[in-house]
């Protein structure tokens, strides 16, 4: 597949782009038929591990989020659609699936196979990436089924659900207590807050009013029951309701649900800063760093930095307009991205990992287990390399149906992106220093409606046209 076929970045940092061009060619590998066990591009993105092909919902779903730049090389939707299409007559979708036999996998610790619940939150993604309200009509009915199953089989008497902890994605984080955990019941939310939007979308008032009482009623129990005041955070509750001590990344979740009013959100957002809990040199560790249990080469979820956790907290920071700390974050994070692929030390082989060391340069650990962290692991990675480059780095928030697109900077950088393909509408946007100043250059097939906001001191809305323009910053 030829590189020129995927939207090109331009950053100051060379080493942002060579990754993130390396990241499409790295992806291409893993799109598998899974009846011939060959690469295929009309297979499913997975990650063999020995002869297992398995699906997974937790990185089916995130890995959408990157998949929707490829300029539909890889198609964002194909892993989803396998998930509806196993779905059982009393409405359940299992967490993973043997792709082989198209079985699902149960085990004990999660016998009834529950994943997160985020199929809406990426099906708005999608949508507003291709504009697609057919595909929205036609999922709509396997979303409702799926949630339905979801109330009847774990929501219990108090309004939050109970479901295993491992369901967050999170296998040896120290939640052994955790009977209703806080990652789920703000997933729910999310779930919810997506299925009234996307209610909208069909302007479906019925449909869209009966998920938006759902999200508010999580919203208020999830405030009321999971908040501690004296810690500053989310916790998950025993089941007696008591709030468990232990502070991990799960607590963060509802940020992304828009839970926190703002001062709860201020003193949530201080923890990504403070050193002594979840402000570790390479952000985010996955288990609070004053934790007893944490520890400093990872050990799985005790303490390692897992991208789509990262890429959950940056979108959560988004919803409150903290663009100058997610895109920090989001920097520093493929700094140490980078430096695990290209380390110092020449007798170790460097390579892009599923799971990073909290405190210094290097994969995370698991001791007793060799397999972890996978390497190569794109799933996860190109959350890093290619979504949050394009979207937080370079700061670029596109959507097809509205025809717009908004560029968030806080400095002005030669950067953007050229040859974005938004429904046969290719699109450019370059900024570049000039002898008139700095620069934003644009070409585009179709008319858009472009926001500038730069530093938050200018900002300004105008309506590109086809073909090639430019603006003056200075004019604006």
């Amino acid at each position: 597949m030829n590189k020129k076929d995927f939207p090109k970045i331009h950053f100051y940092d060379q080493d942002f782009v060579d990754i993130y061009d390396k990241s499409w060619s790295w992806i291409s590998n893993y799109w598998i038929n899974p009846a011939t066990g060959e690469q295929s591009s009309d297979g499913y993105f997975i990650y063999p591990q020995g002869d297992s092909l398995v699906l997974e919902q937790f990185e089916t779903i995130f890995s959408s989020f990157f998949l929707v730049y490829s300029n539909r090389n890889f198609p964002a939707n194909q892993n989803i659609d396998y998930f509806y299409a196993r779905q059982e007559e009393n409405g359940a979708i299992r967490w993973k699936y043997d792709a082989k036999t198209n079985q699902p996998i149960l085990d004990a610790s999660n016998p009834e196979g529950i994943g997160m619940p985020l199929f809406a939150w990426a099906e708005f993604n999608l949508y507003h990436k291709s504009a697609n309200k057919k595909r929205i009509r036609e999922i709509m009915p396997v979303l409702q089924k799926y949630m339905d199953w979801i109330i009847r089989t774990f929501k219990k008497e108090n309004g939050l659900f109970s479901v295993p902890a491992v369901a967050g994605g999170m296998f040896n984080a120290p939640r052994k207590d955790a009977y209703y955990p806080v990652d789920f019941n703000a997933a729910m939310a999310i779930n919810a807050a997506y299925m009234s939007a996307l209610g909208d979308i069909l302007n479906d008032k019925e449909l869209s009013f009966q998920y938006k009482r759902m999200y508010f009623s999580l919203k208020t129990r999830v405030n009321s029951m999971m908040w501690d005041n004296a810690t500053g955070f989310y916790h998950d509750l025993t089941q007696d309701e008591q709030r468990i001590p232990q502070k991990t990344i799960a607590g963060f979740w509802p940020l992304l649900a828009e839970m926190p009013n703002a001062d709860k959100a201020n003193a949530l957002i201080d923890h990504l800063s403070n050193p002594t809990t979840f402000g570790t040199d390479h952000p985010f560790p996955t288990l609070s760093a004053d934790s007893p249990d944490f520890k400093e080469n990872g050990e799985g979820f005790c303490g390692s930095v897992f991208p789509p956790f990262n890429f959950m907290i940056i979108k959560g920071l988004e919803k409150y307009q903290r663009y100058d700390i997610a895109r920090e974050c989001a920097i520093r994070h493929l700094y140490y991205i980078l430096e695990a692929l290209f380390p110092n030390d020449e007798k170790q082989k460097g390579d892009v990992y599923e799971a990073y060391l909290p405190c210094r340069e290097g994969k995370a650990i698991l001791t007793g287990n060799e397999e972890f962290p996978k390497p190569h692991y794109m799933h996860y990675i190109g959350l890093s390399t290619i979504a949050l480059m394009i979207e937080n780095i370079i700061g670029l928030s596109i959507s097809l149906p509205r025809k717009t697109v908004d560029w968030i900077i806080p400095n002005l950088e030669i950067m953007g992106i050229e040859k974005l393909s938004l429904k046969r509408n290719l699109i450019t946007i370059l900024s570049n220093k000039s002898p008139r100043g700095w620069e934003i250059q644009m070409e585009s097939e179709k008319l858009y409606y472009f926001t500038i906001n730069i530093l938050d001191q200018k900002k300004k809305t105008l309506p590109i046209p086809s073909g090639k323009c430019s603006m003056l910053i200075d004019k604006l």
